[in-house]
C-alpha cells in the first residue's frame, strides 16, 4: 500500500525489504536523481504511539547503516549521491497515510 501510494506521487520502485547485520530498509525508491529509503510502519491504532512515533532515533540509525552499506555495495559514493530517508505512516482502518520525507538530519 505505501508503495503504491509513493508511486502515485512520482517515486520509481527499485527494491523491497533489503537486508543485512545492520538493519533493514522496507522500501528502497528513486525519485528522480535521488535514491530514497522508506521505514514503513503501521499502527491499528494509536494507544501505544503513532506509526511515526515508533520511528526512534535507534531506529533511523539502524536504517541509515542499512543504506549506507547498500549504497556502497551498488558502486554509490556517499559523497557524490544524491539520497533521503523518508517514512510513510499508516494508521487505522482503513489505514490512513501519511508521508514524512527527509526525516534523518543530521546535527
Amino acid at each position: 500500500m505505501a508503495e503504491q501510494y509513493l508511486c502515485r506521487h512520482g517515486l520509481l520502485p527499485h527494491t523491497r525489504n533489503f537486508q543485512c547485520r545492520s538493519g533493514e530498509i522496507d522500501l528502497i525508491m528513486r525519485h528522480r536523481q535521488c535514491w530514497v529509503f522508506v521505514e514503513v510502519k503501521f499502527r491499528k491504532n494509536n494507544h501505544y504511539g503513532s506509526a511515526a512515533e515508533a520511528v526512534n532515533w535507534r531506529k533511523q540509525q539502524r536504517v541509515k547503516r542499512a543504506a549506507l552499506l547498500w549504497l556502497k555495495k551498488n558502486g554509490l559514493a556517499i559523497e557524490h549521491t544524491e539520497f533521503r530517508f523518508d517514512v510513510v505512516s499508516l494508521e487505522g482502518t482503513p489505514p490512513r497515510i501519511e508521508w514524512f520525507t527527509n526525516t534523518l538530519v543530521e546535527g
